[in-house]
């Protein structure tokens, strides 16, 4: 549900938010500016990523994930009353930079909590099957993100640039109380609950952490990169269509729909032979999958037909992707200790996803905004699936590791 939030402002990014808070730009000037702010709001990410990660270790699982559910569902609600542009000038770009901080903030602590409640719930032989399901979470958030924006895309140019764009904003506060009652009676888990009776927690996680297991937070920030594959097809690709290639709005939202569709299928099923064969071959695969596919994927709109658009789009995204999405909710935790799990999942991940956060943007500025620009960012994607793949083959396989022994070094009981 938080991923809602998230996610309806990658999309009102793409589609409007260069007209509204940075209409004195050029077309192109002004669909980067737009596409940054969805970038900055993970620049924030790490930082939130410390401080959560700290309350997470030190205080448990659950209060992260409630605290984070409030923070997200306000400063999403308020995106949607802000003024624009030719209402209040440069303040209103300037306000849209820091409620989307205070986005990016929350959302550190949400997958990693998520992950580590579950990773430490989930019985031992079936880790990734479960752990998987909280990314089924996300892809959840951002089909209802794209299924809302549907009926909204399709309002006249005036009335979505008026009030159009804001209603999916409001509609978060909903979203937040329904995902507040549930977070409430959620247990804490066991694993955390043995360290607080045996005295083992750590009052400072992250001082542990960087001692003891930095090498490890490297490796997730490096493999994390593979988040680019999700921040590519979700924003820069549905900008490519409708402002370069001049595409319908509709179709291409639809294509992110039907794509997470498949992907919210597919997901647990690639969780589960990961814990039958391991996690590095499933994410391997689906990480050079991805970079081959990509290419297929951009193409396809620059030719600008719609069927080969959605067949490569929810092969790609839906199917060979959802392998990594599958896969590294459960790996990269299955790193840690239970005293620093969250904190190394959260910052690990938060400042890998900070570089794919930015994927869009940087593959904009290389590549430019003509209808030709599709091989640039093609190759660019390539090579940071080229660097997750890197990072995940020199790790150590985890799935038989007891999950008392995750994280600890030298040989463990298979």
């Amino acid at each position: 549900m938080e991923y809602y939030d998230f996610f309806i402002y990658g999309t009102a990014a793409a589609l409007v938010f260069s007209k509204i808070f940075f209409p004195s730009s050029s077309p192109a000037t002004g669909t980067l500016l737009a596409l940054a702010t969805f970038g900055v709001g993970y620049l924030a990410r790490p930082v939130g990523a410390f401080v959560l990660g700290h309350v997470g270790d030190r205080f448990g699982r659950k209060k992260v994930l409630v605290s984070t559910l409030v923070m997200m569902g306000a400063s999403t609600f308020l995106v949607g009353c802000l003024p624009t542009y030719d209402q209040v000038g440069v303040l209103a770009p300037v306000l849209l930079v820091v409620l989307r901080l205070l986005q990016g903030f929350s959302v550190s602590g949400e997958q990693a909590g998520a992950n580590s409640m579950t990773l430490e719930h989930a019985p031992e032989n079936r880790r990734a099957y479960y752990t998987s399901f909280t990314l089924n979470g996300t892809q959840a958030g951002q089909i209802i993100a794209t299924a809302i924006f549907l009926p909204i895309a399709a309002l006249p140019e005036d009335q979505l640039l008026t009030w159009g764009w804001r209603v999916p904003f409001w509609l978060s506060i909903g979203v937040a109380a329904v995902g507040l009652v549930i977070r409430r009676t959620l247990e804490e888990t066991p694993a955390f609950e043995q360290e607080v009776a045996t005295d083992n927690v750590a009052k400072m996680p992250l001082a542990v952490l960087f001692r003891e297991q930095w090498r490890d937070v490297l490796r997730v920030v490096v493999a994390a990169v593979i988040a680019s594959v999700s921040t590519i097809f979700t924003v820069h690709a549905l900008s490519y269509a409708v402002n370069t290639m001049h595409l319908e709005r509709g179709p291409m939202l639809w294509v992110g729909v039907l794509a997470n569709v498949a992907a919210v299928i597919t997901i647990p099923l690639w969780g589960r032979l990961s814990d039958r064969i391991g996690r590095k071959p499933v994410f391997i695969g689906g990480s050079l999958g991805c970079a081959v596919l990509m290419f297929a994927y951009l193409w396809s709109i620059s030719t600008g037909g719609y069927a080969l658009i959605f067949v490569v789009g929810i092969l790609m995204f839906g199917v060979v992707h959802s392998a990594t999405s599958g896969v590294w909710p459960s790996f990269y935790g299955e790193m840690f200790t239970t005293r620093v799990r969250l904190s190394g999942m959260a910052i690990g991940t938060q400042l890998g996803f900070a570089i794919a956060g930015f994927a869009p943007t940087l593959a904009t500025a290389l590549a430019g905004t003509g209808p030709d620009s599709w091989l640039g960012v093609s190759v660019i994607t390539a090579v940071l699936c080229l660097v997750n793949v890197a990072a995940v083959a020199t790790a150590r396989e985890t799935y038989r590791v007891p999950t008392e022994q995750l994280g600890l070094k030298g040989p463990v009981r298979v």
